[in-house]
């Protein structure tokens, strides 16, 4: 089975102290380093388990860290594009 990226989703999400992990519907999985997302890596593992799918599993939503992260740019490699002070 051949996915683009433009249409990767993640059926399953979990993460560990360092990383965010994707199983993807076309089987392959991927770890992410917490560090290219300090609203996740500042979170408690409890906030971290707090997430919805959005787009059919394109999309990843953390509610309560207000952190929305697309399975797309994850595998194009692209880390938190947002500015903190």
């Amino acid at each position: 089975m051949h996915t683009s990226v433009a249409t990767a989703a993640a059926k399953r999400v979990w993460t560990d102290s360092e990383n965010l992990w994707l199983e993807l519907t076309d089987g392959r999985q991927l770890s992410v380093p917490l560090a290219y997302f300090p609203r996740l890596l500042h979170a408690t593992p409890e906030q971290r388990a707090q997430f919805e799918l959005s787009g059919g599993g394109t999309g990843i939503h953390w509610e309560e860290i207000e952190e929305d992260i697309s399975v797309a740019g994850l595998l194009c490699g692209i880390g938190d594009r947002k500015k903190t002070a």
